[in-house]
């Protein structure tokens, strides 16, 4: 029975959301009050019997290595096979690779040894609940040598311009790729491609100096490849830009979209954090929020996300914000339409206001006074 093996390649993802990735890269970003952005697709790959997962990774990597640990959480700690973090590791003199392609290159052996034919590929910009085994089963029946994941996307929004659109015939055959901005059969970063075609394809782009294996294998062979498509059509999400991560975080607080991301297939699978649950004091006020466990709440909460360990301290007022792990808000604090990452402290009496198109970030540890 044949399987895949899985790999998430973190090399074009640079610091896409600025004060969030100034310690980290995007992938570790925390979202939705306790999940990290990578956790979508390594839980959509476990969930897709993937038992061998590496990750390329060239900068700012010790958060994510401190999320993954052993890959536990995620039922990847395993005696053979499991998660590999695979960090730059360039000691072949005669290397002439770059880009991407110097990860696939040094890193062969992880191919090799691996038992899977076949190869399931990923960034970790888009988010989903997915299943990817009928898209497996697809490729297989199908007979292609690529199998792209796209999305139809009801409302193009700022986050889907810099993403590829497919141009597919009545069978799913792809006849192009473009940067149309009007077309709404999005690409979601993720494929389906054999391990023997890849390796092939990653040594041509090689001889010939290229930088980036989708781009220069894939899209630069069109004509060679017989490209086909399989379409998720569940909830979904890209993050790509400050304003797309504050504006897919509010919308999980409509229930619906909520309840679709997390609860329509398997549950999205995260770092473990034992805390006790969120203690509400008898002058607090919560509206239409999602809080993690380990909270106090002592004064106002509407429309926003707090991550573990949030305090928020009597006559304060927080609202359409996103904080992350362990900040403090003092007393007599107003935000609104800010984003605040972990361990920030905003002291006694201050106001910050963003705004929905423009939210105030400010970056970790910081101490606002």
């Amino acid at each position: 029975m044949e399987s895949m093996m899985g790999l998430i390649n973190l090399e074009h993802e640079h610091d896409f959301l600025n004060e969030l990735t100034y310690f980290r890269c995007g992938a570790a970003v925390p979202f939705a009050g306790r999940y990290r952005l990578i956790d979508f697709t390594l839980s959509n790959m476990v969930r897709s019997d993937v038992q061998d997962i590496a990750i390329f990774t060239r900068n700012k990597y010790r958060s994510l290595m401190d999320h993954l640990g052993t890959g536990a959480d995620w039922e990847l700690d395993r005696r053979h096979g499991g998660l590999f973090i695979l960090p730059p590791d360039w000691n072949d003199p005669t290397d002439i690779s770059k880009g991407d392609l110097s990860h696939f290159h040094n890193n062969r052996d992880y191919f090799n040894r691996g038992k899977s034919n076949y190869v399931i590929i990923s960034g970790s910009q888009y988010l989903s609940n997915a299943d990817y085994k009928d898209a497996f089963d697809y490729h297989l029946e199908r007979g292609a040598d690529v199998t792209l994941i796209t999305t139809r996307v009801k409302e193009l929004g700022p986050e889907h311009e810099p993403c590829q659109r497919i141009v597919q015939d009545d069978q799913g055959w792809v006849s192009d790729i473009t940067n149309e901005l009007n077309n709404t059969n999005v690409y979601t970063g993720v494929y389906i491609i054999s391990k023997s075609l890849l390796m092939e394809l990653v040594d041509e782009c090689i001889a010939h100096h290229k930088d980036h294996f989708f781009l220069h294998g894939i899209k630069d062979n069109l004509e060679r490849l017989n490209i086909q498509t399989f379409e998720h059509t569940g909830y979904s999400a890209f993050i790509n830009s400050v304003e797309s991560f504050y504006r897919n975080n509010m919308n999980l607080l409509n229930p619906e979209n909520y309840k679709e991301l997390f609860y329509q297939n398997s549950f999205i699978k995260t770092k473990i954090s034992n805390e006790p649950p969120t203690k509400y004091n008898d002058i607090s006020e919560v509206k239409d929020s999602l809080l993690a466990n380990g909270c106090e709440i002592n004064g106002e909460v509407e429309n926003s996300i707090l991550f573990r360990g949030v305090k928020v301290k009597p006559g304060a007022k927080v609202i359409n914000s996103v904080i992350m792990q362990r900040c403090t808000i003092e007393e007599g604090v107003h935000l609104e339409n800010v984003i605040l990452d972990k361990d920030v402290t905003v002291t006694e009496g201050q106001t910050f206001i963003g705004s929905h198109e423009k939210p105030f970030v400010v970056a970790k540890r910081k101490v606002m006074s």
